[in-house]
């Protein structure tokens, strides 16, 4: 690949994998450990992500289970999880901490869609914008080499910003599927 597509094609990469990481954090029913990826327990002033204060389990297709290393932490992580947009009560017998996820409804499922095609959405206008930064780059430099050069580069560009949209596509429908499947 040309050098100087290469830069645009790791932002593009980049924005691809943040979709994917959003995707994870949105719930499709089952129990998925990466609803608490963003979630941070104060353990001794220091913001700390749950899964480095305690084991986290699924023991059940729709349940997470935490069981912290310390049980002084119980609250704290409970604390966490209620201030999160999680959307779910934990409940805790003092050993361990257990979240039940409800069957989503018809409509929460419908709105989970939407968010869905939202973060693709704004994926695709992001992967566009740097498709738009590496043609205004191959412009400015137009004076250093030919005009077949520019031309050819804007062609490759165009190419590798249609397979990340192909993609972003592709991974929309796949996580909606996941999501619509009862």
């Amino acid at each position: 690949m040309n050098e100087k597509l290469k830069v645009y094609d790791e932002k593009m990469q980049k924005t691809y994998e943040h979709l994917e990481a959003d995707y994870q954090g949105i719930r499709a029913g089952r129990a998925n450990p990466h609803v608490l990826d963003k979630l941070r327990v104060d353990y001794y002033g220091t913001p700390t992500p749950i899964q480095q204060v305690g084991n986290i389990t699924i023991p059940e297709a729709r349940m997470i289970q935490i069981a912290p290393w310390e049980k002084s932490l119980i609250k704290d992580i409970e604390k966490a999880i209620l201030a999160s947009d999680i959307g779910i009560t934990p409940s805790n017998d003092g050993s361990v901490i257990r979240l039940v996820f409800p069957e989503l409804t018809e409509e929460r499922r419908k709105d989970l869609v939407k968010e869905v095609k939202k973060k693709a959405e704004e994926c695709k206008v992001a992967v566009r914008n740097i498709r738009r930064d590496g043609n205004d780059a191959f412009k400015k430099i137009a004076k250093e080499i030919s005009e077949d050069e520019v031309k050819q580069l804007e062609d490759e560009l165009q190419k590798m910003t249609d397979k990340y949209i192909k993609d972003v596509d592709k991974l929309m429908e796949e996580k909606s599927k996941e999501i619509l499947t009862v």
